[in-house]
């Protein structure tokens, strides 16, 4: 028995499970193409400040990156869940996307990186935003990885209408080497991009995003959603144009949409899959073999974790995500860049430890008891 803390105050008497899910398969998935977007390990002993730059136990984070590889997911580079804009700086994640590109080569593991604009510290023109995405986009393909357009502060700030939206990003499929994927982050997991597309009203948004696809089909692999609203992503890939790919970004939705309808499906880039990653990776190979009421029985069970993670304010649910990779042995501490492990209450994460104990998540669950037992009482919550 654990006690873990209740919101109001108190505790509540919990029993760990003492095994973890049993997990049968191995290799690739073959219905879908499936990334996780994966946190970074920072490194504990560094003398840092929260906006100082970030400095990352490189072992750690690679390692975690061959785990993923290791269940035939692929890995999304220096996206959010990296804390890309929220703790890791431009050059932390240009080394995060050289040191990544060159570890999945050498182990054969499919690698998508994020190209963004978070260099710029301030005002920008639109040509100081282009230069930028140009740099970014430079260093991912020079590291042999796909990439991935992510949304733009920056351009959020300066564009003036959707015209600035269509030049910009015209001009960066243009001149890209191969396919990339489109990121519209919606404002829940960065309030500073609301109204991109130059428009607050999605149904407009959506217009201008299906235009700069239409515009470039033969440089759009596909389109990452992350707006957790399941019937606007259904709606959009049914207008994409053939052969370009929806990859949900659905921390809520996630089990339908990959499922799918009749009409079509959503392959998948989901940060929660950091923390899933074996469990979803079981439940793909499950849906290869035309099994999709096994997939959902799988998968179904772990939205609930899910939503608790990308709880309102959705931003922070790294938090939640690099705590349960300590619970789970992949790191040896709960340290996290910008000291971004303060973001989510002591209450939050016990929920946390309980939804995944009792997905059995943890290879080990005697030791995630355990450290479960060292931070309550780093609290003050008796045992």
């Amino acid at each position: 028995m654990i006690a873990l803390p209740l919101p109001g105050g108190g505790t509540r008497a919990y029993t760990p499970r003492t095994e973890p899910l049993a997990l049968t398969g191995a290799g690739p998935l073959v219905s879908r193409t499936v990334f996780s977007a994966a946190h970074v390990v920072a490194d504990p002993y560094a003398d840092t400040t929260p906006d100082g730059p970030a400095a990352l136990d490189w072992d750690a984070t690679l390692a975690f990156r061959r785990h993923l590889w290791s269940h035939g997911l692929g890995v999304a580079e220096a996206m959010d869940t990296a804390q890309r804009g929220m703790g890791l700086d431009w050059a932390g994640a240009a080394e995060l996307i050289r040191r990544s590109a060159a570890e999945a080569k050498a182990v054969g593991g499919p690698i998508a990186c994020g190209v963004g604009t978070d260099q710029l510290t301030g005002p920008a023109t639109l040509t100081e935003i282009h230069a930028a995405y140009e740099e970014q986009l430079a260093v991912v393909e020079e590291s042999g990885a796909q990439a991935i357009l992510m949304a733009s502060r920056a351009l959020a700030a300066t564009a003036t209408g959707p015209e600035d939206y269509l030049e910009v990003y015209g001009q960066l499929l243009r001149q890209a080497a191969e396919p990339v994927i489109l990121h519209w982050l919606g404002p829940m997991f960065d309030p500073a991009l609301a109204g991109y597309w130059g428009s607050a009203d999605l149904d407009a948004a959506t217009e201008v995003f299906l235009e700069v696809i239409a515009a470039h089909p033969d440089k759009v692999d596909g389109i990452k959603v992350s707006l957790l609203d399941a019937g606007r992503e259904v709606a959009l890939r049914r207008r994409l144009p053939d052969g370009v790919r929806c990859y949900t970004g659905d921390d809520f939705h996630y089990p339908e949409l990959i499922a799918g309808d009749t009409h079509g499906f959503s392959h998948a880039l989901l940060g929660i899959f950091d923390p899933l990653g074996p469990l979803a990776a079981e439940a793909v190979r499950v849906l290869d073999t035309g099994d999709t009421a096994g997939f959902r029985a799988a998968l179904d069970p772990t939205v609930e974790l899910s939503r608790h993670l990308f709880e309102t304010p959705t931003r922070f649910y790294k938090t939640g995500v690099v705590f349960l990779a300590w619970l789970a042995g992949h790191q040896e501490h709960f340290t996290m860049a910008g000291g971004l492990q303060s973001a989510r209450s002591l209450p939050h994460l016990a929920q946390a430890y309980e939804l995944a104990d009792g997905l059995g998540l943890f290879p080990d669950p005697a030791r995630a008891e355990s450290r479960m037992r060292s931070l309550l009482t780093v609290y003050g919550v008796a045992q």
